[in-house]
């Protein structure tokens, strides 16, 4: 064995480092605690008698906590996550013709797949030159996501509402990675997901500024969501939303990163923040010159360390990002790249940890 493995290893600690929060993030101790609440009222909301009008009365208090958390003076369709919220927003908006990032979530893109794709610069931004010629027909339904899951890039979402609006459209903002980290964008439609900001999978939200803006499905929800609602699950998301602070994270825990940064520019890899329009602080991407993004990730796993190669969804395949593909970052980057995403129980000492392994696997 030589010496550099001998002292890969004497360094692994039994602790684990979760670094992979834009998939999914612990539940937060509040969230768990509404959740009990929620579990022991296990009465149907939409029931006529007493116990269901006491879980009803729960949820609509939710319904108003979550909007006030969030600023959002629309209203609030409980959906069972980011996913439905999309196939609710996609297929039954009142609009015209859909047109989607190139860089939007996969569930997006699989919600809408005759979309007309819009392409994004090499900084990550949405290219608003193409978007002003595209919008230029009856009603359009414009998707953007305001954070990118695999980058960190925060798209201008005011210009875009602007462009958007002005010929008449709609825009819908996919907010799963930015809803309690930072304010809502404008916007006439966002998808919210419980479980990325320390609430429990299973619950997320579409909110709309009017509820004329979709078409009807029937049963809950108003009338606009089929199914009986995820109390537990929707107190979960209240109560997470609520214990998010302001700012999400306080700045020290993100200090190791930026001196991690520089070393890695002196050794010829590339942090990808140095090239995004409006990078955002808790995703990064990094690419190692000398190891493939499908090898870090194991060998970080073998150290007690999750990171990924780009997002849950689709980073199982350990193909290329087809996010760094539209981006059009050299091929011999992206499959170098990994994501590091930070969440609201990250500490300083695993961040520095984080740096001090890679640092040790890129050689340097």
């Amino acid at each position: 064995m030589s010496s550099k493995s001998q002292s890969f290893r004497a360094r692994i600690i039994p602790k684990r480092i979760y670094l992979d929060h834009a998939a999914t993030t612990p539940l937060r101790p509040e969230a768990r605690a509404a959740m009990d609440e929620g579990f022991a009222l296990w009465a149907n909301p939409s029931s006529p008698h007493a116990e269901g009008r006491k879980a009803r009365s729960l949820l609509e208090d939710a319904r108003e906590r979550v909007k006030a958390r969030l600023d959002w003076s629309g209203e609030v369709i409980f959906t069972s996550g980011a996913s439905e919220a999309a196939i609710m927003a996609l297929r039954h908006a009142k609009a015209g013709a859909r047109l989607v990032s190139t860089v939007e979530h996969d569930c997006l893109l699989q919600a809408a797949p005759e979309a007309e794709r819009l392409p994004v610069r090499s900084d990550g931004a949405l290219d608003l030159d193409v978007l002003i010629e595209a919008v230029e027909r009856e009603r359009p339904l414009v998707a953007v996501q305001h954070v990118n899951s695999e980058t960190g890039n925060r798209q201008a979402l005011p210009a875009v509402a602007d462009i958007v609006r002005n010929a008449g459209g709609l825009l819908l903002a996919d907010c799963a990675q930015s809803a309690g980290k930072m304010m809502l964008p404008p916007c006439d439609m966002a998808i919210v997901s419980a479980h990325k900001f320390g609430g429990p999978i299973g619950v997320g939200a579409l909110l709309v500024t009017d509820y004329a803006l979709i078409e009807p499905l029937g049963g809950q929800e108003r009338g606009y969501r089929r199914g009986t609602e995820n109390l537990p699950g929707v107190l979960g998301m209240a109560a997470a939303l609520e214990a998010c602070g302001d700012p999400h994270l306080t700045p020290d825990v993100l200090e190791p990163l930026d001196a991690l940064a520089r070393e890695c520019r002196k050794i010829g890899g590339t942090w990808l923040s140095d090239s995004l329009a409006e990078p955002t602080p808790l995703i990064r991407a990094i690419a190692m010159p000398s190891m493939s993004a499908t090898a870090q990730v194991m060998r970080f796993d073998m150290a007690g360390i999750a990171v990924s190669q780009g997002s849950a969804c689709s980073s199982g395949t350990m193909k290329t990002s087809r996010v760094l593909e539209a981006m059009q970052v050299q091929p011999e980057i992206a499959s170098n790249t990994i994501r590091v995403s930070i969440g609201w129980n990250t500490s300083r000492e695993e961040v520095e940890r984080f740096c001090e392994v890679w640092l040790d696997l890129a050689g340097a």
